[in-house]
């Protein structure tokens, strides 16, 4: 009995990782720009079929996500400007509206293309075993892939020039201007990293899980869920929310049926709005 607590605690910690590495990108986006991207979802189903097609000729998934993440960057930088540049000022129904447009037009455009029945990414790379526990390949390879990537963000935001131009803009937008700091372009990049950690996490959880082009949207909920329990705005936050949401996801499956996770899950939710707002580490970037 306790092999199998431990299987799901592990198993947790690991997807709780990859939900972390979705909810970072969602987050780094409010924190900087103070944008809720509705169109989060739509790059993480973009993700999943970018590593399918990687798979269907014939490579290795993971080996494939510098390219998924510098594609997302490339998307996302390009999204920037003709979705939300010129209205980055406006109201924030703006900005609601003007992603949940771009959602739709990826959503639309895959329907088109893939409909909606399930695709899965058959990778096998073994398993792990611990003790008496054993773990799939594939839940240790995207867990340590999604450390490796939020420790790199992680030495880019706080060790590097360009980083430290990011969190610059996100505290202060004007200043950061008058200190010859090009907004825009920092903008556009931090919107650009957000899209790329949506479609690494996506194409890391096909790896996992059957997905059609409708499932980032699942996913896009437990990113809003995860940032509201790390705190808004706070990339580090998201992943301990992930670790929190993966967790309990895991565990909680072993006294209730899995119908009634998500009401757990949303009911963390609602006990952290109600008792610490600005989540488990605060919001700042």
């Amino acid at each position: 009995m306790i092999d199998i607590w431990m299987d799901c605690l592990i198993s947790g910690i690991l997807l709780g990782l990859v939900y972390g590495l979705a909810a970072i990108g969602l987050n780094l986006i409010f924190g900087v720009m103070r944008v809720i991207n509705l169109s989060h979802g739509a790059f993480i189903a973009l993700g999943m079929f970018t590593a399918y097609y990687i798979f269907a000729y014939g490579l290795n998934p993971y080996l494939g996500v510098p390219a998924i993440f510098g594609l997302g960057l490339i998307l996302g930088m390009i999204t920037y400007f003709v979705a939300l540049h010129r209205i980055i000022d406006a109201p924030e129904l703006s900005t609601l509206l003007s992603t949940f447009s771009v959602s739709l037009f990826i959503i639309g455009l895959g329907t088109f293309v893939w409909t909606t029945i399930p695709y899965a990414i058959d990778v096998n790379l073994g398993t792990v075993v611990i003790g008496n526990v054993t773990i799939l390949g594939t839940k240790v390879a995207t867990g340590v892939i999604s450390v490796t990537l939020t420790a790199l963000l992680y030495v880019f935001l706080y060790r590097t020039k360009l980083g430290k131009a990011v969190r610059a803009v996100s505290m202060n937008r004007t200043a950061a201007e008058l200190m010859g700091i090009n907004a825009t372009k920092i903008l556009a990049l931090s919107f650009g990293i957000g899209v790329a950690l949506a479609m690494t996490a996506g194409a890391l959880i096909a790896t996992i899980f059957p997905f059609t082009i409708l499932s980032g949207g699942v996913y896009e909920l437990k990113s809003f869920v995860i940032c509201v329990l790390g705190g808004l705005g706070n990339p580090l936050g998201a992943l301990v929310g992930g670790l929190v949401l993966g967790i309990v996801e895991n565990v909680a499956t072993m006294v209730i049926a899995t119908g009634l996770v998500p009401f757990i899950e949303f009911a963390i939710l609602v006990a952290v709005l109600v008792l610490k707002p600005k989540g488990i580490l605060g919001g700042e970037v």
